[in-house]
């Protein structure tokens, strides 16, 4: 009897839905993990996670900024379908003035939601951006039975915040207030000018706590944790120890916060130390993954949510953190969305892969419905399992991956084979015309070469009007004169 018992537990447990777990990080460009060819910073988990999982190389965020990345994320839906399209901010920065951004609708279909349906226990832990939790987006309506973090990203400047929330209910931290936009005169400053930035809980110690205690108490069943870390966001914000690793290897003076954001002293070091930081937490994730005995039967995936940053202090040149390709964050360049994405999964996954496939992050929403074994709600994506896996043959493939981002100017890309076309600057001029780059020979897309391929514009104009669909704030609409008339 015994026997039998034990041999219907392991079928039990063989059967079981496998485990997801998504690290996204905030503001990281493509080339800041090791494995993506840094050179200044260390990454030694995310370096271990791609040696024993799958690397692609060829992946895009759905957009340039953080609150409809997350929510393209969320729902499967790229630029030109989103609900959300770009950071549409309420309130303002003070803790008396938090009120988030443009909440996601009620009734939409999230990832948190059709992994529910399927019988997984799930979790947010990290930046929301989606709306607070009195509005139609409050991250436990959407989806998630547990939420610790940051609701609005404003309040996610600041690493060491008065408070974080918890299924809605304020988590007070043991730090002061700080203005992190107040800056520093340089003539004046002092060290302890600088200590004014410095709490005493750093907000990512808080939400890796809490990933390692979800993860504990649901070994037992499915399970489905996003973590939307706030690292390497600015403010150049890190615990001095971690600051201190990289000190004196880098020659750097302080920042006194003229981009805005807080001001420190070792702008480089910190800047390296919050990516570092970041990768640690990445090992303590993968660390308790395998005290539990639960490798084999979860997924961990890492990506970012956009390109570098342009302020707050952050030197991108320095370290080279868009691997050589043009733009920022909030471009529709190469290096204001070419993201990393990295997937381990032992005894699934085999160690060392490497991907070329065109691949994008509304792709997610279908990739997590095929791993756990169900049909995904209607989006815009495919699912990357057979790539992941190593069936190539089973792997559907995509003629082209759109782009749509209202702001900056305006701007629309299309990413088809080996060709990028780029449209900026639409809201002023709509007849802009079409930029053209072969990234097989220019990923840099330094030559632009449409006019000698002037037989492809006719094809490129379709796509766009195939898959815009009107938005439904005026802000956002851009491509359709008349639906922005009407919305005025």
């Amino acid at each position: 009897m015994a026997a039998f018992l034990l041999l219907s537990a392991f079928a039990v447990s063989a059967q079981r839905k496998p485990n997801i777990i998504f690290i996204y990080a905030d503001d990281l460009g493509v080339g800041e993990l090791g494995v993506y060819g840094q050179k200044k910073i260390k990454t030694p988990h995310l370096d271990r996670l791609a040696r024993e999982g799958v690397q692609f190389n060829n992946f895009y965020t759905s957009t340039p900024v953080c609150a409809p990345a997350r929510c393209m994320l969320m729902t499967g839906r790229h630029g030109g379908h989103s609900y959300i399209r770009g950071n549409y901010e309420l309130g303002g920065f003070a803790d008396s003035l938090e009120g988030g951004q443009m909440p996601l609708p009620e009734g939409a279909m999230t990832i948190g939601k059709m992994l529910q349906q399927a019988g997984y226990k799930t979790a947010a832990i990290g930046k929301w951006g989606l709306g607070m939790h009195y509005s139609t987006g409050n991250p436990n309506a959407q989806g998630f039975d547990y939420f610790y973090g940051y609701l609005d990203q404003k309040q996610a400047h600041n690493l060491y915040p008065s408070h974080l929330w918890e299924n809605g209910r304020w988590d007070t931290l043991q730090n002061p207030p700080i203005n992190v936009h107040k800056r520093l005169e340089p003539a004046t400053a002092t060290a302890a000018d600088f200590s004014y930035y410095k709490g005493k809980e750093y907000a990512i110690d808080r939400m890796t706590d809490k990933a390692v205690r979800f993860i504990k108490d649901h070994r037992q069943t499915p399970f489905f944790l996003y973590l939307p870390y706030t690292l390497p966001h600015v403010s150049l914000q890190a615990p001095d120890a971690a600051v201190k690793q990289y000190i004196g290897q880098f020659s750097e003076q302080p920042y006194y916060g003229a981009q805005s954001y807080a001001s420190t002293q070792y702008p480089l070091s910190t800047y390296a130390a919050m990516i570092t930081y970041l990768d640690a937490q990445v090992g303590m994730i993968m660390e308790q993954v395998k005290q539990l005995g639960l490798d084999e039967n979860t997924v961990i995936m890492f990506s970012s949510d956009n390109g570098a940053t342009f302020n707050g202090g952050v030197d991108a040149a320095f370290f080279n953190s868009a691997a050589g390709l043009r733009g920022l964050k909030m471009d529709l360049y190469e290096g204001g969305i070419r993201e990393p994405f990295i997937a381990r999964w032992p005894g699934r996954i085999p160690a060392g892969r490497r991907s070329a496939l065109l691949s994008v992050q509304y792709d997610l929403m279908s990739t997590f419905a095929a791993i756990a074994g169900i049909e995904a709600p209607p989006n815009d994506g495919i699912s990357l399992l057979p790539e992941m896996t190593g069936n190539k043959t089973a792997q559907q493939q995509r003629k082209y991956i759109y782009f749509e981002y209202p702001e900056k100017g305006g701007q629309v890309a299309i990413r088809m084979g080996h060709w990028k076309a780029v449209k900026t600057g639409l809201k002023k001029n709509p007849h802009q015309p079409w930029e053209l780059y072969d990234l097989s020979a220019d990923p840099a897309e330094k030559n632009n070469v449409a006019a000698e391929n002037a037989a492809l514009i006719p094809e490129l104009d379709a796509i766009v009007k195939k898959e815009h669909r009107p938005a439904h704030i005026r802000e956002w609409e851009f491509l359709d004169s008349k639906v922005a008339t009407n919305l005025r």
